[in-house]
């Protein structure tokens, strides 16, 4: 029942002006999404992942169609692919950056930081600074730093694009244990078919541009996910219809 959506989005497109009639980067998109979903996004380059996220965390207008939430707007985190963190800040003082913004006792977010700083696993790199931390570790400050906004919706673009395979894979793991830990509605980008199905509980995947839903594909691997999942012969035929739909598009 709609009701019970936590997202609809409904005919959703972006246009963008070139002077030769607009570059069309997403169209006629619906979709719903469910409260505590992990819910990953595919397509081929240039299908508007990286747009519909840049609209569902209010950065960019659609030029058609709307999105919703239920219970008005929430608050949302971002993570992009690249960390962002500022240089001359801590780990510690990265992460309590939103609060200091928003006028948060000095106390209260050093400590709310801490308890996130033990739940992606950077206890002893308090004190660090971001030249002295692996990509990795910088994406576990910049996933801390938005959770310590407590968000109703999670977006990550590509968090772990940067990374070298085996990083990335145990950056997954940390991600699925962290998402376990919080259980926040994730909207996530990605280009791995095996990434998507190994965290999310369902995949979306966009069509070359203009990009619209090609297929919305629930995912009914049991959790706890495990490595060895992705060994098994029904791991194999979901991530073959994401392929055979990412190709259509």
């Amino acid at each position: 029942m709609e009701s019970e959506s936590f997202l609809i989005v409904r005919s959703l497109g972006v246009t963008f002006a070139n002077g030769n009639g607009g570059l069309h980067a997403l169209q006629d998109v619906n979709f719903k999404v469910y409260p505590q979903e992990f819910v990953c996004v595919l397509g081929p380059s240039g299908s508007g992942k990286t747009t519909l996220l840049r609209v569902l965390a209010g950065l960019q207008n659609p030029t058609q169609g709307d999105v919703s939430f239920a219970g008005g707007q929430p608050r949302i985190g971002v993570v992009f692919q690249q960390a962002n963190l500022m240089p001359w800040r801590t780990v510690l003082e990265n992460i309590t950056l939103p609060m200091e913004l928003w006028g948060v006792p000095k106390g209260q977010a050093r400590q709310s930081a801490r308890e996130l700083i033990d739940l992606v696993g950077l206890q002893g790199f308090e004190d660090s600074r971001p030249r002295d931390l692996s990509g990795g570790m910088a994406q576990r400050v910049a996933i801390a730093r938005s959770l310590i906004q407590d968000p109703d919706l999670l977006l990550l673009d590509e968090p772990f694009g940067s990374l070298d395979a085996l990083t990335r894979e145990r950056m997954g793991a940390e991600l699925m244990r962290i998402w376990q830990a919080r259980r926040k509605t994730v909207i996530m980008v990605t280009h791995s078919i095996s990434e998507a199905l190994f965290l999310s509980d369902r995949v979306l995947v966009l069509t070359s541009r203009p990009g619209r839903v090609n297929l919305d594909l629930p995912v009914d691997l049991p959790r706890p996910r495990q490595d060895e999942m992705r060994y098994t012969p029904h791991f194999g035929e979901l991530a073959r219809l994401l392929r055979a739909a990412i190709g259509e598009g």
